[in-house]
């Protein structure tokens, strides 16, 4: 199954939803980094609901969002969800942006980077269409130290990049980013259980569920183009 089948039948049948739930929980601690300002122009690549771009609306006024996905039921979804008319979507893939060089002042990217298939051409995508200074916000779920994640393509049936934190690094600055930053932002949300209740239907010890959400939690790499 390819990235979009998989996600259009997730828009489908309402998971874009709980998607959005989910990741809001580290998200926003990571949008709220974001140095957009009033009237700046973002990407958000892969999309999904949208709900990135309608918070930086929001929170920081920001003039344009273009909500990029390669699903096209999550992209029909996500424009149901808004009528700001400085909001729009599109269905593409990462690697060939409908945008003209130096257009886009920042790009926000969640639990969608990994899904790319030529991700080192992506980068180079991303810092040609980058004004100087603008900003790579990088955030995924899955990477090769979270050991909890690496079962994911397996559930999710499609292909899934597994880089370490190194690699996300060196694959930045090989791209032409500076890397101004990468931590981990803990999942504080997610309800955990108490150890009496262990094991569970997806998890066989709440120290494993602990590390998941409070250690591991999403990974966020900040790539910048030098001016």
């Amino acid at each position: 199954m390819s990235v979009s089948d998989a996600f259009d039948e997730w828009a489908r049948t309402g998971k874009d939803q709980g998607m959005e739930e989910r990741h809001w929980h580290t998200a926003k601690h990571a949008l709220a980094r974001l140095p957009a300002e009033s009237g700046d122009t973002v990407l958000d690549l892969g999309c999904g609901s949208g709900y990135a771009g309608r918070a930086l609306r929001e929170t920081k006024d920001v003039g344009r969002v273009y909500g990029v996905d390669a699903a096209p039921e999550m992209a029909h979804n996500a424009r149901a969800y808004t009528d700001d008319p400085r909001v729009a979507f599109a269905v593409g893939d990462f690697e060939h942006l409908p945008f003209d060089d130096d257009s886009i002042d920042h790009c926000w990217s969640m639990e969608a980077f990994y899904y790319a298939q030529n991700p080192h051409t992506v980068l180079d995508e991303l810092r040609r269409v980058l004004r100087p200074g603008g900003t790579f916000y990088c955030a995924v779920n899955r990477w090769e130290e979270h050991v909890h994640s690496h079962e994911w393509e397996e559930l999710v049936g499609v292909p899934m990049l597994l880089w370490s934190e190194q690699q996300y690094r060196e694959a930045f600055r090989e791209a032409g980013f500076a890397v101004a930053g990468q931590d981990r932002i803990p999942d504080t949300e997610t309800e955990i259980p108490a150890e009496s209740e262990f094991p569970t239907e997806d998890w066989e010890t709440r120290a494993a569920m602990v590390e998941r959400y409070r250690e591991y939690g999403t990974l966020l790499t900040v790539g910048v183009v030098p001016e």
